[in-house]
């Protein structure tokens, strides 16, 4: 099973997803994409790869990771401390929604652009985007 299931095409529009999310929140979007997930429970995997790309490193505490094993049709969306103590608790059910939605039909890339669309639009209530704000982590997708 390749760790990779996106054409070059397909990565630059999730990319370029994360790019224009992140122009309207100072929040830190990040996708990182396996075949199968080693971890019964994908939320544990997610926190684990969260850690290990170094994505609570941010100044606010506001990364966002999109985890997706695609070959056993698992996904997670879990956000930094510093998103979870200012939003609701349901606050990534719809994106998670949307991300469902395209996945069940397969179109994983549709889905992240959108789901990661949406976080941008909720994140930007909590997380404005500031004038002297930097790209703290990568916009590329990771791969295990």
């Amino acid at each position: 099973m390749q760790a990779n299931p996106f054409s070059a095409e397909q990565q630059q529009r999730i990319i370029e997803a994360i790019r224009q999310a992140e122009k309207a929140t100072s929040g830190e979007i990040r996708v990182h994409v396996e075949p199968q997930c080693p971890s019964p429970d994908p939320v544990q995997r997610a926190i684990e790869v969260f850690a290990r790309l170094g994505m609570h490193q941010t100044k606010e505490q506001n990364g966002v990771l999109f985890y997706l094993a695609h070959a056993d049709r698992k996904f997670a969306v879990i956000g930094d401390t510093g998103i979870n103590a200012k939003v609701p608790a349901d606050f990534w059910e719809s994106t998670k929604g949307i991300l469902r939605s395209h996945f069940a039909t397969g179109d994983y890339t549709e889905g992240l652009c959108r789901g990661i669309e949406r976080a941008g639009q909720q994140l930007k209530q909590f997380f404005p985007y500031a004038s002297d704000d930097t790209n703290e982590l990568a916009d590329d997708i990771s791969f295990d």
